[in-house]
């Protein structure tokens, strides 16, 4: 009985406690959405029929450059959202780096924001606050936001008040 209370013997894959390891919990990309001006654009050339060919053209280099990020130099086109046992992340890059992140123990919301685009593309905006209110990050263009939300504010409900482990000298 005494082994199924060890922290160090979970029998469930992926799920760590963070004092031991960060496992992520939830990756996203970042869709064309998050270049507003551009989709609105194109959202509006769609709706012709002469025009519609023509508003596709003008997203296909945005939706692509999450592919050409494989090439050398080209990285920094890349951005995925990133959730784990221990903080939000804004990553960059095919080998990703962060960019921003916020541990889970400091979120205190999450909004959803929505404009003409939303429905059109099913994506959304994040905005994640501080416990104090204060805005920590902007994910633009994230497929499902309220799923991912709902995520984020779990991950912190259950992992948040265990904080990041101390980190020795």
């Amino acid at each position: 009985m005494a082994a199924l209370a060890r922290i160090d013997s979970l029998a469930i894959s992926g799920v760590v406690p963070p004092q031991i390891q960060e496992a992520m919990i939830r990756e996203v990309w970042a869709t064309v959405d998050a270049n507003r001006g551009v989709t609105a654009l194109a959202r509006w050339l769609i709706k012709s029929i002469a025009l519609a060919p023509l508003g596709w053209l003008i997203l296909f280099p945005f939706w692509l450059k999450r592919f050409l990020g494989f090439l050398p130099g080209l990285s920094f086109l890349t951005t995925k959202y990133t959730l784990t046992n221990r903080r939000v992340m804004i990553r960059k890059g095919m080998k990703a780096h962060p960019v921003k992140e916020l541990p889970l123990d400091q979120v205190g919301d999450v909004k959803v924001i929505t404009d003409d685009n939303s429905e059109f593309y099913a994506t959304g905006h994040l905005q994640v606050f501080r416990k104090d209110g204060s805005s920590a990050l902007l994910m633009e263009g994230v497929p499902e936001p309220e799923s991912f939300r709902q995520s984020i504010l779990q991950a912190a409900t259950a992992w948040g008040p265990f904080g990041a482990p101390a980190k020795s000298a």
